[in-house]
């Protein structure tokens, strides 16, 4: 009864929020109203976001009116919303730092076809078959570790390995509900199976993994000295190497088969109010220059283009997970359902 009223409560807030926040842009155009604009949804991290969104305003004259997520509701906040506004959208764009709460989005129906020269030699595996989302800039899900509390040689690199009692107490990794951490817990279950995933739940449950709010909090606990290794995304270890903190990363091998790989993902809104400057902002997302610009961050996405993989191979995933990404976000109910009981 408890968990339904939170439920109930929850999708409230959501619904209060939107309507505020069609409030608030309908009353914000003011002197300007001729000036061209486009709402954008992210839930990239906002440092990583924001000079890419203004470099596109430069070369567009576009107002770009970007809403991002917190670090606490990772994406799922912004998917929520898109869901709450479905009758009356505010967003007309959605570029998200993950692909499977974009596809559930996609089957949902709020998600407009998009198509242009560019995507018609887009890879399959990162479209969507209607063009209702593409992938592009990719993340990898790694196994961060203390530099001077666990050596080279001892770290982990494979999910297997920190289900081994030595790393019972010593690992932390970011609550499923949000972000990239339920994709990659679902995936497990369209990999290993259902019951092979709720063992290995269950074996992260007896050696005490601890629960945090989002992967840099892991990353910030693995280099502050509260924990030894974390589960969390490159792009978390990249910054946290960049500052000098004392962490490394191994790929998250799960089963000798290779780690998982997030792509980026933009998508239009059905329903969208701007259509024609959401297709403009959808070229611009989907272009070299954007994939450039993220490689060359503190994010360091792996490129998709070929040219540039070519000339960022020290950013390339090693050895990507060959798993559907349909798949994986078919599990993705169940996955954070049962991740939640266990864990908890």
């Amino acid at each position: 009864m408890r968990s339904g009223m939170r439920y109930v409560v929850t999708g409230l807030c959501i619904a209060l929020a939107a309507l505020l926040s069609s409030v608030l842009f309908s009353c914000k155009k003011g002197p300007g109203q001729n000036r061209r604009e486009v709402v954008l949804y992210c839930s990239v991290d906002q440092t990583i976001a924001e000079p890419i969104i203004a470099e596109f305003e430069r070369q567009t004259g576009i107002k770009v009116l970007a809403r991002f997520d917190t670090e606490a509701s990772k994406t799922v906040g912004l998917v929520q919303r898109i869901r709450a506004e479905s009758s009356s959208p505010i967003a007309d764009v959605f570029w998200s730092g993950e692909i499977f709460h974009t596809i559930r989005l996609g089957r949902e129906g709020l998600l407009a076809p998009y198509s242009s020269d560019a995507t018609k030699n887009w890879p399959g595996r990162f479209a969507d078959a209607k063009g209702k989302w593409y992938g592009f800039a990719l993340r990898a899900r790694v196994i961060g570790y203390h530099t001077e509390r666990v050596s080279d040689d001892d770290a982990p690199r494979r999910l297997e390995d920190v289900l081994e009692a030595k790393w019972k107490g010593r690992l932390v990794m970011a609550t499923p509900e949000f972000g990239t951490t339920g994709g990659d817990v679902a995936s497990w279950f369209a990999h290993y199976g259902l019951d092979r995933a709720e063992e290995i739940l269950r074996a992260l449950k007896a050696n005490k993994v601890r629960l945090v709010a989002g992967n840099s909090t892991a990353v910030r606990m693995v280099a502050t000295g509260q924990a030894d290794v974390c589960f969390t995304d490159t792009d978390d270890v990249y910054a946290a190497v960049a500052n000098g903190w004392p962490v490394a990363m191994n790929y998250l091998d799960q089963g000798g088969e290779g780690a998982l790989a997030i792509p980026n993902t933009a998508a239009v809104i059905k329903g969208a109010r701007h259509p024609e400057e959401a297709k403009e902002l959808m070229v611009f997302l989907l272009s070299e220059q954007l994939e450039e610009m993220l490689v060359r961050s503190d994010s360091h996405n792996c490129p998709i283009h070929s040219s540039l993989a070519d000339q960022f191979k020290k950013y390339a995933i090693p050895r990507p997970l060959d798993l559907d990404y349909e798949r994986i976000a078919e599990q993705l109910p169940i996955a954070i359902e049962t991740a939640r009981e266990i864990l908890r």
